[in-house]
């Protein structure tokens, strides 16, 4: 299927969706197209996020990166390959100079299913971090808060998030530098109250290809002014490394990707991950020597 290009919905018997009408006609940009919906499919199908007649929760930010999670996963519905009910989501969080009707006219132009929420998490941040701190761990978990919400209340299962490759990567070397642990950012996993599933469908997917196919389609981007006007973030550290490293070694962040799919518990030093102690020798010397 993911061979068929389904540019005029010839395939399908439908019209384009909206959400692709202005696709670019050129080879690079199909070529494009195509590997980010095979490499959502191969997600959501590699990490069994798919309960036929389930309904999504699909966070819309305004970035790149959420712009193409929905198209992605509107795509694949478009085709019959992802038997769920989306909900496009945007949560307004009161930062000043928010562009508040763009998604709203945007969601509505496309015909997607939405909500727009407006909570006001900005001053709570602003009054809580101290000057010169960060803003991201607190901002985040106020949204994930009334993401899970939201969610409850539209009867959804699960709250879909624009998460990619690279955040993987970042949050990888994140907690390898700074937080003393090897984790990253699981493409699947349920919420500490056990009642919704939370999935990354980008998850194989490269930051570069993002932007690359938002800015094909001339989305509305909006940035994130909060956290983006802050210098010196742990993250964006980690993010200069990885593209130091990626021009001196294009392809790289490819080849430390396929390592988080590739683990192997005995060559670490977590005993809670392996059984080092009970660890035997299926052939042992017949006559061992002994000191």
């Amino acid at each position: 299927m993911l061979d068929d290009e389904f540019e005029d919905g010839s395939e399908t018997g439908a019209a384009i969706h909206p959400l692709f009408a202005n696709a670019p006609a050129s080879t690079e940009f199909r070529k494009l197209r195509k590997r980010i919906i095979r490499q959502v499919r191969e997600a959501v199908d590699s990490y069994g996020m798919v309960e036929r007649g389930a309904r999504w929760l699909v966070c819309l930010s305004g970035g790149k990166d959420s712009y193409t999670l929905l198209a992605a996963l509107t795509e694949l519905q478009w085709r019959g390959l992802l038997p769920v009910e989306i909900l496009a989501c945007n949560l307004d969080q009161g930062q000043p100079g928010f562009p508040a009707t763009v998604l709203p006219e945007f969601l509505n132009k496309m015909g997607v299913p939405h909500r727009i929420e407006y909570q006001d998490t900005y001053s709570i941040v602003m009054d809580k971090i101290p000057a010169g701190r960060t803003f991201c761990a607190l901002c985040s978990r106020l949204r994930r808060g009334n993401l899970y919400r939201i969610a409850r209340e539209e009867g959804c299962s699960a709250v879909v998030l624009g998460h990619h490759r690279d955040d993987a990567l970042e949050t990888f070397f994140m907690n390898l530098f700074h937080g003393g642990k090897l984790a990253s950012m699981p493409p699947k996993l349920v919420n500490d109250e056990g009642d919704l599933y939370v999935y990354r469908p980008l998850a194989h997917v490269a930051e570069v290809d993002c932007e690359k196919f938002a800015t094909a389609l001339n989305y509305p981007i909006i940035p994130c002014d909060l956290c983006g006007s802050q210098d010196g973030l742990q993250r964006q550290q980690v993010k200069a490394l990885l593209d130091e490293w990626e021009a001196r070694s294009p392809g790289r962040r490819q080849v430390m990707f396929k390592a988080l799919t590739n683990g192997n518990p005995s060559h670490l030093l977590d005993v809670n991950m392996f059984d080092f102690a009970g660890l035997t020798r299926p052939n042992p010397p017949e006559n061992p020597k002994t000191a």
